[in-house]
């Protein structure tokens, strides 16, 4: 997918923790490529503008009420974040709808959607598809606005990490392993991997590498690469230009 010649997809996440920015960043350069892209944590990183909101779900939960505060109710209506990027991509695992708000130590209101939500698994898709309504009643939004992604790994974003590792393991039911990250520690030494930053970031490139095969037998994957293509297409427009065959894009305007 290319959209500009000269200029990088501005994208904002809000994610659970730092090892999920690193997957996710992974999926989006072998779904975008090769067009250029930077990616910008604005959770769980605080900041003097954002706010110190605290990591986990919790705190995905707590950044969404603050946009959509300086939104007039709507995530999508926040111009401190949409005139900074082109779009917003949102993580929570599935395995939060296990949880409840008091658990968060959120005093959740009547508008938030109800939790726990979880239904049995196969398909993953089932609760999705429950926890992506109370993702977007955190953000005020009734539908999913043309520049935000709600991205949603079953159970958690450690199962793309296993399938891009593990492709043995791409069989079955693998959206439906409750901790993906110990199995991945309990194998033999010479495979084992541990969930952090740094092993993360050295399995980079091969989830990248891994990304077309891993769509295929993950379908909240398969979800999150059609939801970014779509995102990506609803806020650029293509134009072409006067002279030769090269494209020029522009930000479609749905502030």
């Amino acid at each position: 997918m290319v959209l500009s010649p000269v200029s990088d997809v501005r994208i904002a996440l809000v994610s659970e923790g730092p090892t999920d920015r690193i997957v996710l960043e992974a999926a989006i350069s072998a779904i975008l490529e090769p067009q250029t892209f930077v990616l910008h944590q604005l959770q769980p990183e605080g900041s003097i503008a954002f706010g110190e909101t605290g990591a986990g779900w919790g705190g995905v939960y707590r950044w969404c009420k603050q946009s959509a505060a300086r939104g007039a109710g709507r995530v999508s209506n926040d111009r401190m974040v949409f005139h900074a990027f082109d779009l917003l991509i949102i993580h929570v695992d599935i395995d939060v709808a296990t949880g409840s708000y008091p658990q968060a130590r959120i005093d959740a209101s009547h508008t938030d959607g109800i939790l726990p939500c979880d239904l049995p698994c196969p398909p993953a898709s089932a609760t999705a598809d429950q926890l992506r309504r109370v993702v977007l009643s955190w953000c005020g939004e009734n539908h999913l606005p043309g520049c935000l992604v709600v991205c949603l790994p079953s159970r958690n974003m450690d199962a793309w990490v296993l399938a891009s590792v593990f492709p043995d393991q791409r069989s079955g039911h693998l959206e439906c392993l409750a901790d993906p990250a110990d199995w991945m520690r309990q194998r033999p030494l010479r495979s084992r991997v541990k969930k952090s930053q740094s092993a993360y970031r050295e399995l980079a490139d091969r989830m990248a590498g891994e990304w077309a095969d891993v769509v295929v037998h993950l379908p909240q994957a398969a979800t999150f690469q059609t939801e970014l293509e779509m995102a990506v297409s609803a806020c650029f427009q293509i134009q072409p230009v006067a002279t030769g065959n090269t494209a020029a894009t522009t930000p479609a305007s749905n502030r």
